[in-house]
């Protein structure tokens, strides 16, 4: 009960309680319900030492979650640096993602992630194998960096292997995969 968001990654749920606090249950193949095990759940688990979570997003194997006070957390699959705290070793608990604060939205896609900043401007980091980090390379990343001509976005989606941004005068920006 209580719960204020959710969120739907491959196999596995997220739920943000009213307390800032997670519930996570599903597939923990990679550790994605943060609950420092590897063990699935047919029933919602704590996720460990989050509290403050604002907003939740669950990608492909790989989880965020956004603290009040701008800064971020993720676990799960960090086989492409997805977390952001580089490197590309998994965490079964949430950890910090590098250098990123200030932060108002974010998105997990299935091996990246994408987070809006106060200032407008979006950072992403994981897979770049299509160009969906959105900086002009197609190199991965395990931290944070900053999306290429974006400085007025308001919220941001990730996909498969592409990502989007929402921008202030209402119109959307994409990049990366565009095969269909």
């Amino acid at each position: 009960t209580g719960i204020t968001a959710v969120a739907a990654g491959d196999r596995f749920t997220l739920a943000l309680l009213s307390d800032g606090t997670v519930m996570a249950w599903g597939d923990n193949q990679f550790g994605q319900l943060g609950d420092g095990m590897r063990t699935d759940r047919d029933v919602p688990v704590q996720v460990e030492g989050l509290s403050g979570v604002t907003a939740v997003s669950a990608g492909g194997g790989h989880a965020l979650a956004l603290l009040s006070d701008g800064t971020v957390m993720a676990w799960g699959d960090n086989q492409f640096g997805e977390l952001g705290d580089g490197n590309d070793t998994d965490s079964t608990v949430p950890v910090a993602v590098h250098r990123l604060s200030g932060v108002t939205s974010i998105a997990a896609g299935s091996f990246h992630s994408l987070a809006v900043t106060t200032g407008g401007t979006v950072e992403g980091w994981g897979q770049n194998d299509w160009g969906q980090l959105g900086n002009g390379s197609q190199t991965d990343s395990d931290v944070p960096g900053p999306v290429s001509g974006i400085t007025t976005a308001t919220a941001v989606a990730a996909g498969g292997q592409f990502s989007l941004g929402l921008l202030a005068n209402g119109r959307v920006k994409a990049w990366g995969a565009n095969e269909n």
